[in-house]
C-alpha cells in the first residue's frame, strides 16, 4: 500500500466500558485491539525513515521495527523487539502518556489522528499472555555481588530487571505493604490492573531478587546498616510520595487532604467515602485519578478547579474524557484561596477566577487572580493535586548532596550521587515524571552500577541522562 493510501485509513477505535458501569467499579475501562484491528492500526505507520516516536520515547524504543513486525505478523518477534529496550511494556502501554511522547512526534499527527503506539504495544503484550508465551527474558547466573534497592516503584523494578538478569543479587526494601510504589497506590486499578504489576514482580523473584514490604529505609535500618551488611551499591528509587500543600488558609479543617495520600488510602483498601461534594485541585493525571476515584467510592459531584486554561491541562486527552463522561466537572482558570468551615470541618471553598498572563518560553502562560471575582463552592472534602516532593527517610544519616528542588543532586551521565556508592533514579532525581522516564532512568543508573561493582569507568561512552 501506497504511502499516500495509507493517509486516507482511519485510526482504530477503542472498545470503552460505558460510563454508568465503569463508574460502579475499578475494572479496566478500555479494551485492547485484536488482531485484526491491530494489523489495520499497525498499517498506518508510514515507517518514517527518521523516525520521531524514537527520539520522543524516553527509553528509545523501536518503535517502527515493532509496529512493522506487528504487520507481518510476526507478533512473537515484535513483542521481543519492544522487550530489548524496555523492563514494563505492560505498564507502559497503559499509563503513559504517548500523546504527549511517542504519539505527539508521529507524522500522521500533523494532518489527523497519530497512529496509536500505545494500544499497539498493549496488544503485544496481551496477545503473549493470551497465548501462553513467555514474556520475560531468561534469568542469569547469580553473581556473588550485592546490590540494595530502595522503593519498589518502576524505577526500583526496572533497577532490580537489569542488574538480576545480569546476574547481581538484589534486594528491594519497600516501606509500604504493597508492592509496585506509584504504580499500585497512585495509579487505580481501572487504569493499571494490579494482576499485571504483580506479574512483574513474580519474575524478578523467579530471577533471584528479594523483596521485603513493611521496611523503611532510614526508620527500620538505615543505608549505613545496609552498606556493612554486604551491600556494595545502592540504589534510590523513592519516587515522590509527599503531597504539597496548598499554602492556603483552613487547610487544617477536617475533610482536607492531599491526592497522593488519598489514592494511597484507597488503593491499599481503606473503605473512604469524602461525602457528597468533593473539590480536587491540580490539572495533571493525579487530580484526574482522585476525581475519578471519588466518583468510585461514593461521591456523587466531583469538581476539578484548574487554575489554568483547558488546552494547558497536563493530564492525558483520554483521561480527562473519560472524567467528563463519568460526569465529573471542570472549572478552569479559578483556583481556591480560602477553606471555610463548620465545627472544625470544611463547609465551602472560596475561590478566584484567573486569567492568564505572559507565557514563557516553553508557551506556558503566567496565572494572575482577578480582583473582585471570589465565588463559592460547596464542599465536603477538597484534595490537593498539585505536585508531589520527595521523602528523604532513606538517606537519614547520609551527608549527600540535593537539588534546590529537594531531588538527589546526581551525574547526568552516571546517575551516581555524591556518594560514590549510591545511584538515583525515577521521580527521586526527575521530580514527578511518567513511569517511561522512570525507566529510562533506572536503565542508565543500572548500567552504571554494574560499570561501579566490575570497577569500570562509569563515563565512557555514555551520554547524559535526557530525563
Amino acid at each position: 500500500m501506497k504511502a499516500k493510501e495509507r493517509m486516507t485509513i482511519p485510526r482504530q477505535p477503542v472498545v470503552e466500558m460505558a460510563p454508568a458501569e465503569r463508574i460502579k467499579s475499578f475494572d479496566e475501562v478500555v479494551s485492547g485491539f485484536d488482531y485484526e484491528t491491530a494489523v489495520k492500526e499497525a498499517n498506518r505507520c508510514l515507517q518514517c525513515k527518521k523516525p520521531g516516536c524514537i527520539q520522543a520515547c524516553p527509553i528509545h524504543n523501536d518503535i517502527p521495527r515493532f509496529i512493522r513486525l506487528l504487520r507481518e505478523g510476526k507478533i512473537e518477534e515484535a513483542y521481543w523487539a519492544d522487550r530489548e529496550t524496555t523492563s514494563l511494556p505492560a505498564v507502559c502501554s497503559r499509563v503513559c502518556p504517548h500523546e504527549f511522547q511517542c504519539e505527539g512526534s508521529c507524522v500522521r499527527g500533523k494532518k489527523g489522528e497519530p497512529v496509536a503506539i500505545g494500544m499497539l504495544e498493549r496488544f503485544l503484550v496481551d496477545w503473549m499472555v493470551a497465548n501462553n508465551k513467555d514474556i520475560m527474558t531468561p534469568c542469569a547466573v547469580m553473581k556473588n555481588r550485592k546490590v540494595a534497592i530502595i522503593g519498589s516503584g518502576p524505577a526500583g523494578m526496572t533497577t532490580a530487571y537489569y542488574l538480576a538478569h545480569e546476574g547481581y543479587s538484589c534486594t528491594i526494601f519497600e516501606s509500604l505493604p504493597v508492592l509496585g510504589g506509584m504504580l499500585t497506590v497512585g495509579i487505580p486499578a481501572y487504569r493499571l490492573p494490579r494482576d499485571i504489576v504483580a506479574a512483574e514482580f513474580d519474575a524478578l523473584k523467579n530471577c533471584g531478587v528479594e523483596i521485603h514490604t513493611n521496611v523503611t529505609i532510614g526508620r527500620d535500618k538505615t543505608i549505613s546498616e545496609l552498606k556493612e551488611e554486604g551491600f556494595e551499591a545502592i540504589f534510590i528509587g523513592v519516587g515522590a510520595h509527599n503531597s504539597r500543600k496548598l499554602g492556603i488558609e483552613g487547610e487544617d479543617l477536617d475533610g482536607v487532604m492531599q491526592g497522593v495520600d488519598y489514592l494511597r488510602r484507597v488503593n491499599i483498601g481503606e473503605d473512604l467515602n469524602l461525602g457528597q461534594n468533593v473539590v480536587v485541585v491540580g490539572g495533571g493525571n493525579v487530580a484526574i485519578d482522585v476525581a475519578r476515584t471519588a466518583l468510585r467510592t461514593g461521591s456523587d459531584k466531583v469538581f476539578i478547579l484548574y487554575r489554568r486554561s483547558r488546552k494547558e491541562m497536563p493530564a492525558a486527552a483520554a483521561e480527562i474524557h473519560h472524567l467528563e463522561e463519568e460526569g465529573v466537572r471542570i472549572e478552569t482558570l479559578a483556583t481556591p484561596v480560602k477553606i471555610h468551615g463548620e465545627d472544625n470541618r470544611i463547609s465551602q471553598v472560596e475561590c478566584i477566577r484567573m486569567k492568564l498572563g505572559e507565557c514563557d518560553a516553553s508557551g506556558r502562560c503566567r496565572p494572575i487572580p482577578i480582583d473582585g471575582s471570589n465565588f463559592m463552592i460547596q464542599a465536603d472534602a477538597i484534595i490537593s493535586a498539585i505536585s508531589q516532593n520527595i521523602d528523604h527517610k532513606a538517606d537519614k544519616g547520609i551527608d549527600i548532596k540535593l537539588t534546590k528542588w529537594g531531588t538527589y543532586d546526581v551525574d547526568p551521565v552516571t546517575l551516581r550521587t555524591s556518594v560514590e556508592w549510591i545511584f538515583a533514579a525515577g521521580d527521586a532525581v526527575a521530580g514527578p515524571q511518567t513511569v517511561a522516564k522512570a525507566v529510562a532512568g533506572a536503565k542508565t543508573a543500572s548500567e552504571s552500577i554494574a560499570r561501579f561493582l566490575e570497577g569500570k569507568d562509569l563515563r565512557a561512552g555514555r551520554e547524559p541522562e535526557s530525563c
